[in-house]
């Protein structure tokens, strides 16, 4: 199976100022973003990643700047930037206020049936859950047992966990994804298992040196097993 690495970008000023960025331009990190951007350097470690894909947004390149700058990315094999993993096109609601949105008579079925959603001069949230979900089919089509990272936004996130797990995009909206967290799946093309989820304290690397479970277990596993000493 694939290893998912899913990374939402860390903190910005759109996050700060509570406002509805989309796919403005010159939305930046926050002065906490910009500590989350470094932190994720020793947070993600020396890991040989197989692809990296990540969304256009400044955002998103700023957040992954200072781990592709270390000398910890020197195992990385491929990079793209990759237009189907950019933020949900908001149309006419991009650059608003949330709490002013939140009075709008979309945003019930925003969170109700976010499955039958078009925003305003903007896109459906099931075409943009359909193009995020092809990256990743592109991913494991190229190494389907690689480690592939994607560095991407919210509700994009959001709508990838929901489908690798097989959730209906109506119930995306039970999941959280903050900023800088990090989400890492198991993924063989069809089934998927959740390994973290909205993670800020584990050790990328860490974590992907443990051994991978042949199979599927019952009992929920038994965890890493160290070797015996000799």
């Amino acid at each position: 199976m694939a290893r998912i690495i899913l990374l939402r970008h860390a903190h910005s000023i759109a996050n700060e100022s509570g406002i509805l960025a989309g796919q403005l331009p010159g939305i930046s990190l926050s002065k906490k973003g910009s500590q989350q951007a470094i932190d994720l350097v020793e947070r993600i470690g020396k890991v040989s990643f197989d692809s990296i894909r990540m969304s256009p947004m400044q955002r998103c390149q700023e957040t992954l700047a200072p781990w592709l700058e270390s000398s910890n990315s020197n195992g990385l094999k491929k990079f793209i930037l990759d237009e189907k993993l950019i933020e949900m096109n908001y149309g006419s609601w991009s650059g608003k206020k949330l709490n002013s949105l939140s009075k709008q008579p979309l945003w019930k079925m925003i969170q109700e049936r976010p499955s039958k959603v078009e925003f305003p001069q903007g896109e459906r949230m099931a075409a943009m859950q359909k193009r995020s979900v092809a990256s990743i089919d592109e991913a494991v089509a190229e190494k389907s047992k690689g480690t592939h990272l994607f560095v991407s936004h919210g509700d994009v996130i959001k709508a990838m966990v929901a489908s690798l797990l097989k959730m209906k995009l109506d119930h995306f909206q039970s999941l959280v994804i903050d900023p800088a967290s990090i989400t890492m799946l198991e993924y063989d093309g069809d089934s998927a298992r959740l390994i973290l989820f909205n993670d800020h304290l584990t050790r990328l690397e860490g974590s992907l040196s443990s051994a991978r479970p042949k199979k599927m277990l019952l009992g929920g596993g038994a965890g890493a097993v160290g070797r015996k000493k000799r």
